[in-house]
This record gives C-alpha cells, sequence and structure tokens, in this order.
C-alpha cells in the first residue's frame, strides 16, 4: 500500500487554452475532504456539478472512482473544467488548501503500482507509450500493455518446482534422504533456456525498434546522401543541388520508414575543405558516427579512390560502417539487395530495408517483435536470467544442492524483479521519472 495517504492532484491535460482541461485527484476519502467544493455523484457516473470557490463559480463534469475500483486503487475523483489555464490553476490551489497536495511525476501510476492496481512491467510499457513517436512505437507499447507474458508465467512454473525441491535437499536431505534430481532438472529446464535465447533474440530487436534506429550517412559530397536523406525522411529537409558541399551541418530527422523507426543523420560530405564553414561541419561528424547504430557509407557510380578524410574519419568505427552503393539507376547489371544497391530517385531501397533487418533486428520483421521486453532494465535482467540458467544447465553430478539451490534461487529473483514482485526504490524512482504530472 502507499506509504503517504495524503491526496494527491494534478492537472491530466496541458495548461493550454483548449475546450476541457481534467483536473485528477487520488486518496483517501476523498468524499469527506472535498465536501465543502462539490458533493460526489454516484460512482462511475459522469453527473454536472457547480463548483464553488473562492468567488468563483464553475460547471464542471464530476465523475467519482471509488477505493479499490480505480486507476490508483484509492479514492479517485476527476473534474473535467473549462480549459482555461489560470481557471485550472486556481482549482489546484484551492484543493491544496483542502489537504490535497501537488503529484509529483507519475505519482498516480505508481500508487496504482503500489496498491496492486497495475504490474511493473505494464506502467513501462504505459511510459514507453506516452513517449511513441511512430506507429511501430505505439504498437510495441501497446503490445507489453496487460497481463505477464506468457513466456514468463511458463519460467515461473518451471522454476518455483525446483526451488522448492533444491530447498528441500538442502535442509532435509541428509536426515530424510531426499536427493536433488539434476539430470531431471537439466531436461526440464532446456527448453526454458531455448526461449530466453529467443526473447533475448527479439529484446534486442524491440530495442532498436523502440530508441529508433540510428542511421547516419556519409560519404564525399555528391554521394547522394541528401536524396536518400530525403527520400527515407518522406519530404525534403536537406538541400539537394549539384553542388559539392552544399550540405554544411548534420541534419537529423525522426521518422518511420517501413515500420522502422529512424533517427537519421545526413552529414556534411567528408573531404578536405578550403571553406572554413564546410570545415566545422566536417569536424561535427565524429560525435554523430559515435552515437550511430550504423553508418552507411555513399558510394556513387564511378567514385575513384577512397578519400582520405574520408578514410581518416570512418577507421574508429569500421565494425558498424557499411558501404551502400547508391544511385542504382545509373548502374547495369548489378544486383541491388545482394550488392547493396538501391536509388533514392525511383524509390528501390529493398537493400537498405533488407541490411538495416538482418544487421540490427537480427532477420526479424518489426511485427515479430510486439510484446518482446525493450528497456535498459528489462534487457540487462534478461540477460542475466539467460546466464544463471545457462549455469544451471552446465553443473556437474555430484555437487553439493547447495549450488543449483543458490542458481535457481537467483533465478526466482531476478524473474522477481523483472516482474517487480520484488520492488527495489531505486528502479521505481528511474522508471517514473520519464512519467509527466498527471499520470
Amino acid at each position: 500500500m502507499v506509504s503517504d495517504p495524503l491526496p494527491i492532484c494534478a492537472p491530466a491535460t496541458p495548461l493550454l487554452p483548449s475546450a476541457i482541461a481534467v483536473v485528477r485527484v487520488s486518496g483517501p476519502n476523498l468524499g469527506e475532504r472535498l465536501g465543502s467544493l462539490v458533493a460526489l455523484p454516484e460512482p462511475r457516473r459522469a453527473a454536472l456539478r457547480t463548483l464553488a470557490w473562492e468567488g468563483f463559480r464553475e460547471r464542471a463534469l464530476v465523475l467519482y472512482f471509488p477505493a479499490p475500483a480505480s486507476y490508483t486503487g484509492e479514492d479517485v475523483v476527476e473534474f473535467q473544467v473549462h480549459g482555461n489555464p489560470r481557471l485550472v490553476r486556481r482549482l489546484l490551489g484551492h484543493l491544496g488548501t483542502l489537504g490535497i497536495r501537488p503529484a509529483d511525476p507519475g505519482e498516480f501510476t505508481r500508487r496504482a503500482l503500489l496498491n496492486g492496481r497495475q504490474a511493473l512491467l505494464e506502467v513501462e510499457a504505459l511510459r514507453d507509450l506516452m513517449g511513441a513517436e511512430t506507429d511501430t512505437q505505439i504498437r510495441l507499447a501497446q503490445a507489453r500493455a496487460g497481463a505477464l507474458p506468457p513466456w514468463i508465467l511458463d519460467a515461473k512454473a518451471t522454476l518455483a518446482p525446483w526451488v522448492a525441491r533444491a530447498e528441500a535437499a538442502v535442509d532435509y536431505g541428509e536426515d530424510e534422504g531426499i536427493l536433488f534430481d539434476l539430470g531431471r532438472m537439466r531436461q526440464e529446464l532446456a527448453p526454458l533456456e531455448e526461449r530466453f535465447h529467443v526473447e533475448q533474440r527479439r529484446a534486442r530487436a524491440a530495442r532498436h525498434l523502440q530508441d529508433g534506429i540510428r542511421l547516419a550517412l556519409v560519404g564525399r559530397p555528391n554521394a547522394g546522401k541528401s536524396t536518400l536523406f530525403n527520400a527515407l525522411a518522406g519530404e525534403d529537409r536537406a538541400i539537394v543541388t549539384p553542388l559539392p558541399g552544399t550540405t554544411r551541418d548534420v541534419l537529423e530527422v525522426r521518422c518511420e520508414w517501413r515500420g522502422l523507426p529512424l533517427r537519421l543523420y545526413d552529414t556534411a560530405g567528408l573531404r578536405e575543405a578550403e571553406d572554413p564553414v564546410e570545415r566545422l561541419g566536417v569536424a561535427r561528424v565524429a560525435p554523430v558516427l559515435e552515437a550511430a547504430d550504423l553508418v552507411l557509407r555513399l558510394e556513387p557510380p564511378g567514385a575513384g579512390g577512397e578519400e582520405p578524410a574520408l578514410a581518416r574519419i570512418l577507421a574508429p568505427f569500421g565494425e558498424k560502417v557499411v558501404v551502400l552503393r547508391t544511385m542504382g539507376d545509373l548502374l547495369e547489371g548489378a544486383s541491388p539487395v545482394s550488392e547493396r544497391v538501391v536509388s533514392a530517385r525511383t524509390g528501390d531501397l529493398d537493400a537498405l530495408e533488407t541490411l538495416l533487418k538482418t544487421r540490427l533486428l537480427g532477420g526479424l520483421a518489426p511485427d515479430a517483435c510486439l510484446g518482446a521486453l525493450a528497456s535498459e532494465r528489462q534487457q540487462g535482467l534478461l540477460e542475466d536470467l539467460a546466464r544463471q540458467v545457462e549455469l544451471l544447465l552446465g553443473l556437474d553430478a555430484g555437487g553439493p544442492p547447495e549450488v543449483p539451490a543458490s542458481l535457481l534461487q537467483g533465478a526466482w529473483g531476478l524473474l522477481a524483479r523483472l516482474t517487480g514482485e520484488d520492488r527495489v526504490e531505486s528502479t521505481l524512482d528511474h522508471v517514473f521519472s520519464g512519467f509527466c504530472v498527471g499520470k
């Protein structure tokens, strides 16, 4: 249960001029605390009420959700008032005089978690939904909402009896003759290890989709960077001319292309430049390459020897630099996908789509990642779970039961942390720091 019983309030809609603004209140005994302001309607039935305080009279639509069947598990009241920011502030100020304090960011959802109305994975999915910028990111977050993933429930069902057997062998093995069957444990946990590896692969791909694939376009001037940039962005964001050195600074755009959320970076043409503005643009490329998931080195038809400046700048990023041949409509006899040839002018970009899915999504389509764990916290715990089960399956026969018992307890504890059953305050603080005040 929530340790702080004091009611909280916050606007659930932005403080901007609008038709309607929503003010949310949560806490114990709201009927009594709000009695001087409003007579609450029947539970879960919207009713018009006149709110009167300090010279103000506001006709509002009021909804009342009594505990425990509410979003937070406490009494919840929502006021729908006219969307005048000053009016909303005055109402919030009056609620303060009634002993209702302003809510911290995400505190409504935090109370829902602490009161058992939501699970931690569901809370994290809600946070990701609020921050989603593309259709794919919205669908990823929605797929993680609701009940626990079936594979987590299966993992708990598989581990629970073995945790109990290992503890029994440790506590009563010598006196009661209880033996721990390591061979049978390996047999039953082997499918679990395989499923963890599948979920690891899906989680790595989902993480790229949730964060957005950072894609840097580099190359010599007139390599087709800006043309490809505009084609992926779906709009003319970069100036395209036959003159070299047109792009002087790093351009960034966030977009969705073929179901892939992208964070695109169009860089200045990398060459030895005399123009001081162009040199400054080249100097700004290195931090972009450092942060990129993939660096596409674009090569147009008829490109000569490698530009020294280009080779020098790309040298530290060799593993994530991939050559992509541009202006494929001017090439004859090329196999577009196998040779990574694209044509932004004609829209033939299949080779790039295949490259991104192979290198960053492990060959998975975006839809195959729906429901996968995606946050850094979730992915880290999943990695630890997989390692824990690998250690269990690698144990030698004949060892003391304390070893598998310890590893099984560790795996069980990691599952509890993943689902939020074992709550760590620092973890909760990090999760809720990304929420808005009224959520």
